[in-house]
């Protein structure tokens, strides 16, 4: 009886031994599995971050674009008024404002004002811009 109580328990610390062996080998097949998809989500944070860095440096080109723009664009008004001042006998520039805000275009600037096509579309782009801002 004792030999087949000690047969017994030998069999179970046998079938508990290859339980802790599947078990150890799921467990390192489960770290390896993490360890994958850890380095794909390193690498996709990796990617992420690449373009993340030219968007942020493409916003700051344009930014800077931006500011060079307007940097050029702030004294046309300041022109705009110097022009109409050196020939105060011709209101067509005020004119011409005026027609913008009523919605006339580059065409119809240039035949009813006497301004050249420049001069117009100039016109047009200062006081079009200010008629459709609120």
């Amino acid at each position: 009886m004792l030999g087949i109580a000690l047969l017994l328990l030998a069999l179970i610390c046998l079938g508990l031994v290859g339980a802790c062996v599947w078990l150890a080998a799921q467990l390192r097949h489960t770290v390896q599995l993490q360890g994958e998809r850890d380095a794909a989500r390193d690498q996709r944070i990796k990617e992420l971050g690449k373009r993340l860095d030219a968007y942020l440096a493409g916003s700051v080109r344009m930014g800077e674009e931006l500011h060079e723009l307007r940097r050029i664009v702030a004294p046309l008004p300041d022109k705009l008024n110097q022009i109409e001042q050196r020939d105060p006998s011709s209101l067509s520039f005020t004119q011409a404002a005026r027609l913008v805000g009523l919605g006339a275009s580059v065409d119809d600037l240039t035949h009813s004002c006497g301004l050249t096509k420049a001069e117009a579309e100039l016109v047009s782009k200062l006081h079009g811009a200010k008629a459709h801002k609120p």
